[in-house]
């Protein structure tokens, strides 16, 4: 059965879906069966491995709401070790309708639950928003990585999240735990970051992972080809940082950052 990873935070920019697509896609080098689900309505995700988020008969919107099977919505593009259960603005009437409904937030748990033995690993990209959408996300999955920018905000940012995390454990989901702490986008030359990288370790220390994910050109480039750092450029920083992270995920070894 399917580990189920939500990578979630409230603020965007921080490389949330760049770190759902080239975990996806390390985890799948290293030979374990992946879906990456995206359910933000920017489709971010869909687009970065390739796939046309304007051009989709179904999407998990449709899934979502009980319209469509999730394997009838589920895409394998060929040039991709992984599959997608891709997203487009459609998404946004998930989120309106899921909240119309008596149980809703347990929509992508039921929707799962189907294909969770086809999969070794079940990474979820959530909304840059403490929404409908990714409260089904923390409800479905077992652990919560949470990409983190070491900027002066981030801390305040990440106390929202954490709250909101204890409520889902408390009420709706007992299993979820704390996956990770991923720092991103670090520059070590600024000092503010190191600041700020100081502090995550000093409030979290068994729950930050050891790798940490660099400014990369080649990671940036990546999304705009439809493809993950890892099928783009393999030995650049960025792709290697993602696959040491996938180590650490297959490792368990996330809450023990040097």
């Amino acid at each position: 059965m399917a580990r189920i990873l939500a990578i979630a935070n409230q603020k965007g920019g921080v490389g949330k879906t760049t770190t759902a697509v080239n975990l996806a896609a390390s985890l799948a080098a290293t030979k374990k069966r992946v879906l990456l689900v995206d359910i933000d309505a920017q489709g971010n995700a869909t687009m970065g491995v390739g796939v046309n988020k304007d051009d989709l008969d179904l999407t998990g919107c449709d899934v979502l709401l009980g319209e469509a099977s999730v394997s009838a919505a589920i895409v394998t593009p060929p040039t991709l070790g992984f599959s997608v259960l891709p997203s487009n603005t459609d998404m946004t009437a998930a989120e309106v309708g899921l909240r119309q409904r008596k149980g809703g937030e347990n929509a992508l748990t039921r929707a799962l639950s189907s294909v969770q033995d086809n999969y070794d690993y079940i990474i979820i990209d959530c909304p840059p928003a403490l929404s409908m959408l990714t409260v089904n996300a923390l409800v479905a999955a077992d652990g919560v990585m949470i990409p983190m920018q070491c900027e002066y905000y981030a801390l305040e940012g990440l106390s929202a999240l954490l709250d909101t995390i204890r409520k889902v454990r408390a009420v709706l989901n007992p299993r979820l735990e704390i996956e990770g702490v991923l720092r991103t986008m670090f520059d070590p030359r600024n000092n503010l970051a190191n600041e700020v990288s100081a502090q995550l370790l000093a409030h979290f220390p068994d729950q930050v992972y050891r790798t940490i994910v660099p400014r990369n050109v080649r990671l940036a480039e990546a999304p705009s080809h439809g493809l993950p750092a890892f099928d783009y450029d393999s030995q650049s920083k960025g792709a290697q940082a993602y696959l040491a992270l996938a180590g650490e995920v297959l490792r368990g070894t996330s809450r023990k950052a040097a």
